[in-house]
């Protein structure tokens, strides 16, 4: 049976200790909104729908947030960059609510906040972790929520695809200001993304023990890809060059890294001030990937084929990554078919056979 007791404050104090339930108490300012408390608590015992949130109450957003930076964010592909967005939802207004006092309207404050330093791309990505955060508090932790809050707050709408191409012109200018950076793995780097495909991550952490230089192909371990499984990436004859050239500078057995010391942020700021050299305009890393995803399929190779190389795991995620260019298109349009010319030669001796044959005589 529940009970309720004044304090000397003025508040109230409703307590209730059931057998097979944990002793649950709470302090109303009102004696109305206890005996509700009360009414409601004891209903869902007797329904055996009751849920402990005691816990809930009592951890803050915050703690929650630096719980998860600490225990699951260092076994995460991108741990850094994760543990940064981590610690910015800290210092938000919304990480000291209560996780039982998060409701998905706090969540929509949040957002619209977000959206107007970042874009909608951003804001989606940080709602996913901000969601993979609840759900380790409610199913790994054992804190009782009814419900993941974000699930219940509309996305905004995504960014457009990219479709920035890179031009001959453009890569051979970007090459030279790379050739021309302090570090020499820059252009290296830059090259064999380009006519591989490869993520950022997977050049940058390339090992000499992973490459088969009589094959000419590169196998990535799962632990290396983005999407956790394994891929050989065929290498043509510049990517076979390029690695050529950084097998003749070293001394001493190929083990390990094949660009030692290479920080993701040291990529990035490098990269950056050579494209300003080169005086390249929206063209960022990543796009290195769009770019030979578009010419495999400029190249002919089927979707199959492509999915193969670059690790796409879907078609959709594939064709955001193509971006094949209208004025060659063109002109396979206006190029006849593979073989149209001979089956054209065969029509044409058909066509003098069947005219010969009815010029001919006919018996009477």
């Amino acid at each position: 049976m529940g009970t309720i007791q004044k304090r000397p404050n003025g508040s109230y104090s409703a307590k209730i200790r059931r057998h097979g339930y944990p002793p649950q108490s709470r302090t109303f300012t009102t004696k109305k909104d206890a005996q509700r408390w009360l009414s409601d608590t004891e209903s869902a015992m007797s329904r055996e729908c009751f849920v402990d949130a005691t816990a809930a109450r009592q951890t803050l957003l915050k703690d929650t947030l630096a719980r998860y930076a600490t225990e699951e964010s260092p076994s995460h592909k991108g741990a850094a960059e994760e543990i940064i967005r981590l610690q910015a939802m800290q210092r938000d207004p919304m990480a000291s609510y209560s996780l039982a006092t998060v409701k998905p309207r706090i969540i929509a404050a949040w957002r619209d906040r977000r959206l107007l330093k970042v874009s909608g791309s951003t804001v989606n990505r940080e709602m996913n972790l901000l969601h993979a955060v609840f759900e380790a508090a409610r199913k790994d932790w054992g804190i009782a929520m009814p419900c993941n809050p974000v699930a219940g707050v509309r996305r905004p709408r995504s960014n457009p695809a990219r479709e920035r191409r890179l031009s001959i012109a453009e890569q051979s200018v970007l090459l030279c200001a790379c050739r021309q950076a302090r570090v020499t793995w820059l252009a290296p780097i830059v090259e064999l993304a380009i006519h591989t495909g490869m993520r950022q991550g997977e050049v940058r952490t390339l090992l000499w023990q992973n490459i088969d230089a009589t094959d000419c192909v590169v196998t990535l371990p799962a632990a290396a890809t983005k999407t956790l499984s394994t891929r050989t990436v065929p290498l043509n004859k510049r990517c076979m060059a390029v690695i050529e050239s950084i097998r003749g500078s070293r001394v001493g057995p190929l083990q390990g890294p094949v660009f030692p010391d290479v920080t993701r942020n040291a990529l990035k700021l490098a990269f950056k001030r050579a494209r300003q050299r080169a005086g390249i305009e929206d063209f960022r890393f990543h796009d290195t990937r769009h770019e030979a995803t578009s010419r495999l399929f400029e190249r002919g190779f089927n979707d199959t084929e492509v999915a193969t190389i670059t690790g796409h795991k879907t078609r959709a995620m594939l064709a955001r990554y193509t971006h094949l260019r209208a004025k060659d298109l063109v002109r396979r349009l206006d190029d006849p078919p593979a073989g149209s010319e001979s089956e054209l030669k065969k029509l044409i001796d058909e066509l003098r056979r069947m005219l010969g044959k009815g010029s001919e005589p006919q018996d009477e």
